[in-house]
């Protein structure tokens, strides 16, 4: 047991208030320590603390309580007995009596009720006691904010945990929370009110129960926290959010029906408030409370409601129509939040009481005015404004009823639906199922504006009311429905309406012609359940109309976009349900007519438009897509042919904007789908066997884009995909690589960075292994870094394979390039096998390092040179070293083009720790070895590895890595070229400074450092680097002051130079850099 000694000590140290917090919470830990570990009884620590808990200092007694309440709350889940737990409730209830020591009754009790039943939990007795201590003895509203807090906890854990020992106390108990809760303000308190009132209604659900009496005083205390304002919270208060406070004020308000006669009134009265978000919070309370409310309590308020909720969506809507392609499917509620919201609760509102809602909705004077305004007005836009959003708003309205249920449905038709089509002057076809020829009139004249827009806002309602499947089937099954009867009589004069707006020819034709015809087409089109509905003869005739749209009428762009729009939203609904009826039609009229435009024909259509309706088309389904590639391919090889045996210059522009839509908008959808990427790389292989076929091949921009795309295909396969003819693509981009091509380069490191190890059974000997390609690229390449004329090289080109393509490098310039381009083709394979950590990629660094070096390689130790079997004799150009220092940044780098997750590459783990570690001993060495015209550029590889490398891998070898970072910033300063590499390392550098671990290590070379940022003060190549460098000497003024106060002086006599800078960042950064400096000298003269 622990000793008395020392459990006083703890004690006193709680108790005495002159301790800091910090020591009384480490007294709290300790005691509670002693009692979980059972070094302590509860028994023997309340009578140590007897003396605390019953004296007459009010201070010392309520700091005594408060400790054995806490240590209470640290024992939550250790087994108490029931004889404790009684005696200690039984003490803190008598305590809530005790204002001056009230805070730790209130812990305690909360802590002892707040228990689980497999640590012994309080008896329902004695949370009574609690119960009645905290009514007779608690003025709530009269505490601090905290104590109220506490009060509310335990008035909410009471009421949960002993629901049924409170509810004993009736009345006592409603008239207690009601007069603890009246009048707070504090948003944490409200939190907890609001809830204490939901689980009240739920304790007292009867209607002619206790709370039924009190329900006035009740509800008047919440209503005058609606609606919730909560301004500039601070402290712990920020926490709480004003939808957080709203959303517990609105269950609050739903939980009992009681509340029903108060809550109605004051929500539609908030309605007329000229504040839109207390129109919003009305809108969104009575929605939830409808439901608790239920048929009854909201069916006395029904005219009030309905009343309220026209005003608001004829108020709240914009009065013009928005005419755009993006419009087109129809954008569901509104963007206005108060209409949206008021669309909402009326939907719900004719679930619940669909009779008593339609009846209001039918009979209303203003939604009859509006019919009778649209019979007067032809043309949309004769349409004065306040009509137009009365217009809008009804079309809303009865969109609304219509999705509420296949009942309001059926009665929504029935009242409106009739009459509108009336007003169109159109009738249900003959018994022949044709419309009657008083309707051919419809093509030469304009249909009724209004009526064409509240009749398309009733059929997108009924098509998203029977979109489920549940309701699809509904519908083959039931065929008395209305809306069922009257769509299908008339549909086929719709669509001639419809058909009418859109393709009218009077010259005063405006956009909502146009609009409101394809609107009304593609709704039609897409109304589900096969031909049930809508018939196989008017669907195709749509389908015609588009077409025929798409294939003419380019002129008039609002058309021809609204027209392909449609199509590629019928084909998506197809894919989407499944509309295996509707497919042949849409296959047949829709994407063979359109993957035909790729051909070119006789058409007049401009080939940018088709190529959008191609891409459009093709990206909305892969049924679609594999019909679009293959459309693609025959034009693409039909044209290449032209240009190849013809010359024509037609042909060749026709290929390059396939290709470019193929490139741009074909292939990112492809890469995102599933199941095509065989497909795409066989397209690619058979447009590269052509022109290889061909034996034609010029640097024209077709042939260059050609490339381009047969890279990218390489590029972005996974690795399990089979690539055919590998021995044939690697020698295609070995040669093409040589003349700059870079996409070839990265086609290159992306095929060994996937192919696999071992050759697949039964391949061709075009195939190989990694080992094969790694020889195949390794022989190809070896003879470029010989001292040999650029005649030499070629000769030697054309021997090391004969094929078709090889005049790729004719006119390749010197040797210099080719061996530049080289260089950065071998980093790119590089990459590829670091990245899935192979062995031979020691191969590519050697000959980088090789070329690092003026003199042949001769410095580089014989076991280095015995990692490859080349042996160069080099004579290189500085352009040529400086390529091959740039090789380490293509090796290190992240590329967003290739070799990454996204174009699914191979990475094993750490390969960029691993490669690091390897390379800088040997950089290293070579670096103090080698003559000084090659040292520039092996600082430069160096700083290319240091700069890729995570920080972490860095500051594990700090000490080494300075000496060759500092002495790399020197060397490099003078040539601009070298301006981003000096900004790496610096970042790299300011991270070691700020790490702990880093300044421990750099303390040995601080003043080199310091030499080397000052040196770098004035840099004239780039601001950043002199920002940087005074920002670093900011930083290493806070290491070991032994080591840095002999630099003081130098360094305040060269940051003034800095103060001058043109630059303000950089004066900024000098004036920060001098106050740190001078605050070390100052300090030093001090001691």
């Amino acid at each position: 047991m622990a000793e008395t000694s020392q459990l006083i000590q703890h004690i006193e140290s709680f108790v005495d208030s002159s301790h800091s917090p910090s020591q009384q919470a480490a007294s709290l830990e300790a005691i509670a320590s002693l009692l979980k570990n059972n070094q302590l009884t509860i028994e023997t620590l309340v009578r140590e603390m007897e003396g605390y808990l019953t004296t007459t200092d009010n201070i010392i007694r309520a700091r005594g309580i408060l400790l054995l309440g806490e240590v209470l709350v640290h024992l939550a889940s250790k087994p108490l007995d029931a004889a404790a737990i009684h005696s200690l409730i039984g003490f803190f209830t008598d305590r809530l009596a005790d204002w001056r020591a009230l805070r730790g009754a209130l812990v305690g009790c909360l802590a002892l009720m707040r228990r689980k039943r497999s640590g012994g939990m309080v008896s329902g007795s004695d949370a009574k006691a609690v119960a009645e201590s905290y009514l007779q003895n608690l003025q709530v509203q009269s505490l601090g904010q905290y104590e109220r807090k506490l009060c509310f906890e335990l008035l909410e854990c009471l009421l949960e945990r002993y629901p049924n020992t409170v509810a004993s106390l009736g009345d006592n108990l409603i008239y207690g929370i009601c007069e603890a809760v009246d009048g707070e303000k504090d948003p944490h308190c409200l939190m907890l009110i609001f809830h204490i009132i939901e689980v009240l209604s739920r304790l007292f659900p009867d209607p002619c129960g206790p709370l039924a009496s009190f329900a006035h005083d009740v509800f008047e205390i919440l209503g005058c926290y609606f609606p919730i304002h909560l301004t500039h919270p601070k402290g712990e208060d920020a926490n709480i959010k004003r939808d957080d406070l709203a959303r517990a004020l609105m269950l609050a308000f739903s939980s009992t029906p009681l509340f029903e006669p108060f809550a109605i009134p004051l929500f539609l009265e908030k309605l007329s408030s000229s504040l839109p978000s207390v129109k919003v919070d009305s809108l969104r309370y009575l929605s939830d409370c409808m439901v608790k409310y239920g048929v009854d309590g909201m069916e006395k308020h029904g005219k009030a409601i309905w009343s309220s909720l026209k005003d608001a969506v004829f108020t709240s809507l914009d009065s013009v129509l928005a005419f755009t392609p993006e419009s087109l499917e129809g954008l569901g509620l509104p963007e206005n939040e108060i209409a949206a919201e008021a669309l909402r609760l009326l939907q719900k509102l004719i679930v619940q009481n669909t009779n008593l809602f339609l009846d209001l909705i039918v009979g209303d004077e203003d939604i009859n005015m509006v019919f009778k305004m649209i019979s007067s007005y032809n043309t949309y836009h004769e349409i004065p404004s306040q009509s137009k959003q009365r217009l809008h708003a009804v079309g809303c309205i009865l969109s609304t009823s219509a999705k509420a249920s296949i009942l309001s449905c059926n009665r929504v038709f029935e009242c409106f639906f009739s009459r509108l089509m009336d007003i169109l002057g159109l009738s249900v076809r003959n018994s022949s199922g044709h419309p009657s020829l008083d309707e051919s009139i419809l093509i030469s004249k304009r249909c009724n504006h209004g009526a064409l827009y509240l009749s398309i806002e009733l059929l997108s309602a009924c098509r998203d009311l029977i979109a489920s499947s549940e309701t699809i089937l509904a519908a083959s099954t039931h065929t008395e429905e209305t809306w069922k009867y009257l769509l299908q009589s008339f549909s086929p004069s719709l669509t001639m309406a419809f058909c009418s707006a859109s393709i009218c020819t009077s010259e005063d034709i405006h956009d909502a012609d146009i609009y409101f015809g394809v609107r009304g087409l593609l709704i039609l089109a897409t109304f589900p359940g096969g031909y049930l509905l809508i018939s196989k003869t008017v669907f195709e005739k749509i389908l015609v109309t588009f077409v025929s749209i798409v294939n003419v009428d380019y002129s008039n762009t609002l058309l021809w976009k609204l027209a392909l729009k449609a199509l590629v939203q019928i084909g998506s609904f197809i894919e989407r349900y499944h509309e295996s009826e509707k497919e042949p039609s849409y296959m047949g009229i829709v994407v063979e007519r359109i993957v035909s435009l790729a051909s070119g024909g006789d058409f007049s259509i401009p080939f940018p438009f088709r190529l959008e309706a191609l891409s459009d088309i093709g990206t909305n389904g892969q049924s679609y897509m594999l019909k679009v590639v293959r459309g693609l391919e025959e034009a693409i090889y039909a044209n290449l042919s032209e240009v190849y045996v013809h010359g024509s210059t037609n042909s060749e522009e026709i290929v390059t904007q396939l290709l470019k839509c193929y490139s741009d908008k074909l292939i990112p959808w492809i890469c995102c789908a599933k199941g095509f990427e065989e497909v795409l790389l066989q397209f690619a292989v058979n447009i590269w066997n052509q022109i290889e076929n061909s034996m034609v091949f010029n640097a024209t921009q077709t042939n260059k884009r050609i490339l381009s795309l047969f890279a990218a295909v390489i590029i972005a396969v996974h690795p399990q995909t089979h690539i055919p003819n590998i021995r044939p693509i690697l020698y295609l981009f070995m040669t093409t690589l040589l003349r700059g091509n870079v996409a070839a380069a990265q086609a290159l490191g992306a095929m060994v960075n996937k192919l696999g190890p071992k050759s697949t059974g039964g391949q061709t000997s075009s195939d190989c292994t990694l080992e094969q390609a790694m020889d195949i690229i390794l022989n190809s390449s070896s003879w470029i870094f010989h001292n040999n004329s650029s005649s030499d090289i070629q000769a030697k080109m054309t021997s090391v394979h004969d094929i078709g393509l090889i005049n790729l490098c004719n006119g390749v310039g010197s040797c210099n390039s080719l061996q530049i381009h080289a260089i950065v083709g071998l980093a790119w394979i590089g990459k590829g096998l670091l990245m899935r950590g192979h062995a031979r990629v020691k191969d590519m660094t050697m000959i980088f390092l090789w070329c690092l070096q003026s003199s042949g390689g001769a410095d580089i130790s014989h076991q280095e040179k015995g990692a490859s079997q080349n042996n160069y004799e080099l004579n290189l150009d500085h352009s040529v070293m400086k390529s091959a220092a740039d090789a380490f940044q293509i090796l290190m780098g992240d590329s967003e083009l290739c070799l990454n997750r996204e174009f699914h590459a191979v990475i094993r783990p750490l390969y960029k720790q691993r490669f690091f570690l390897t390379m800088m001993p040997i950089l290293q060495s070579l670096v103090m070895k080698s003559e000084p015209l090659s040292r520039p550029f092996q600082f430069r590889a160096s700083a290319h590895i240091i700069i890729d490398t995570p920080l972490i891998v860095v500051l594990s070898d700090t000490k080494k890595i300075i000496p060759i970072m500092l002495d790399g910033l020197s060397a490099l300063s003078n040539d601009i070229l070298d301006k981003d590499v000096i900004y790496g390392l610096l970042l790299v550098l300011s991270g070691i400074l700020m790490d702990k671990n880093g300044q421990e290590a750099v303390s040995d070379s601080a003043h080199t450092i310091i030499n080397c940022l000052i040196d770098l003060i004035q840099y004239p190549h780039m601001v950043l680097v002199r920002e940087t460098a005074i920002q670093c000497l900011v930083t290493i003024s806070g290491i070991s002051h032994a080591r840095i106060y002999p630099m003081t002086a130098q360094v305040l006599r060269d940051i003034i130079k800095a103060l001058d800078d043109p630059k303000r960042a950089v004066r900024q950064e000098a004036v920060r850099c001098r106050q740190a400096w001078a605050s070390i000298a100052s300090r030093s003269l001090h001691f």
